[in-house]
């Protein structure tokens, strides 16, 4: 890491996961006496972690958190179960520590949020009201129109971690050796922007060991990428990449003349500059937008996010409604599961003060994401933040934070790996307990 090391980063941040949490908020979560109801949209990594700290923050607070599934199964190390390093299984977590903290968990959707009545509809009929109300939606779709690619079952996009993940494994196990296999990576902005080019390393990973005479392609819809010199630095070491043998193909937007079609039934990509091309398996990310709920409760703007305070993430739309994680525009952090657990931190001080009729403070938040690359090779990214109230962004913090050198070491890069997985199960413990 340049400027600060590793040591001091975490010091800093709190640790790994800062599983400590309050440190990240400026506000203090202690001894905040007044109660009150606040309803959780969504148990992902931002709703979970909101829903957590608001009971660290105020115990008597009333806290309901709504998700439709029984279990979430996080995004960030899906690419493991894709590369088949992992089980799906392995990266699937209960709401059962949220349970004991006395949040209320909901299995039900959520329909509508009426904001000027307060309350929040599910799909099963039940109506809850709030004083304040919390939502994290994650990511939807802007399916660019193609008739037979929406259902995302032969053509899976495998961005939303679940049976949508073991679906394109189980399409690569059954690929014949010498297949081809096309990742189709999204515009600016999208949920976790290592996140495609991780999967690539992986697959190609998988493909080395157990299909040689395969590889990966990728159609990008940008020019270049986040952390593009650590990737393609690992590709070249890892898997030949930019030789005649590389199991890795990268093709910006610019050389591809951008996507004309993309077909389930004849499992084809059209570019402008290349025609049209066959592939045994296609992974299409698709452009993303806020979560669905988000449109609905009329929360998104013109381009499909939620413009939010970016010191207590109230929207900007209707009063007592915080939106926040991957759905909330909190440039310039990325949309990232560690951004969303530090904003859920920051959410969670923000509310119990303000129900408790205390200031909010100025926060400070953190974002770090690893990337494993191959076996025993990863690198990472850390940053902290600040609020600027006068340009009024997240700010990054001046010398706070860096990213792996492209000359770090063999050592180095297995010890990142082994950051990864101790990260991966403290970030866990940290949002869902």
């Amino acid at each position: 890491m340049t400027k600060m090391n590793r040591r001091n980063f975490l010091k800093t941040t709190g640790g790994v996961a800062a599983a400590a949490g309050a440190t990240l908020a400026a506000p203090s979560l202690a001894n905040a006496a007044a109660g009150g109801k606040v309803v959780v949209v969504g148990g992902g990594c931002a709703g979970a972690t909101t829903a957590r700290y608001l009971k660290i923050g105020n115990p008597d607070l009333d806290v309901t958190m709504i998700e439709p599934n029984a279990t979430y199964h996080t995004c960030f190390m899906s690419n493991e179960v894709i590369g088949g390093a992992r089980k799906l299984s392995q990266i699937e977590q209960t709401f059962d520590g949220l349970t004991k903290m006395g949040v209320k968990v909901v299995k039900d959707s959520v329909t509508g949020i009426d904001a000027a009545k307060k309350t929040v509809m599910t799909k099963g009929g039940s109506t809850f009201g709030y004083d304040r109300c919390v939502v994290a939606p994650g990511i939807g779709f802007k399916v660019d129109g193609w008739a037979d690619v929406g259902d995302f079952t032969k053509i899976p996009h495998a961005w939303k971690a679940g049976p949508q993940t073991q679906i394109l494994r189980d399409q690569l196990e059954a690929m014949p050796d010498g297949g081809t296999v096309a990742i189709v990576a999204p515009p600016n902005p999208f949920r976790c922007p290592p996140g495609p080019y991780e999967r690539t390393s992986l697959i190609a990973e998988y493909l080395m060991n157990n299909k040689p005479k395969s590889k990966v392609v990728v159609i990008d819809r940008k020019d270049k990428f986040s952390k593009m010199g650590l990737f393609t630095g690992a590709w070249k070491s890892l898997y030949g990449y930019e030789t005649p043998k590389s199991f890795i193909e990268w093709r910006s937007a610019a050389s591809t003349g951008g996507i004309d079609s993309i077909s389930a039934k004849d499992m084809t990509i059209e570019t402008l500059a290349g025609g049209k091309e066959k592939f045994d398996v296609i992974n299409y990310i698709p452009p993303q937008k806020a979560g669905m709920i988000a449109e609905v409760a009329g929360l998104a703007d013109s381009k499909g996010w939620c413009s939010v305070d970016k010191v207590t993430f109230e929207s900007m739309v209707h009063k007592d409604v915080h939106v926040l994680g991957d759905a909330s525009v909190a440039s310039k952090m990325p949309k990232s599961g560690y951004s969303a657990n530090s904003q859920g931190k920051v959410c969670a001080a923000a509310i119990v003060n303000l129900l408790a009729g205390k200031p909010v403070g100025t926060p400070s938040y953190v974002n770090t994401c690893y990337s494993i690359a191959g076996k025993d090779y990863g690198f990472s990214v850390a940053a902290v933040y600040r609020y600027d109230a006068a340009k009024k962004i997240i700010a990054g913090v001046k010398g706070a934070g860096g990213l792996t050198p492209a000359d770090a070491s063999a050592e180095m890069r297995r010890r990142e790996v082994e950051f990864a997985y101790s990260w991966y199960d403290n970030i866990c413990r940290d949002t869902w307990g």
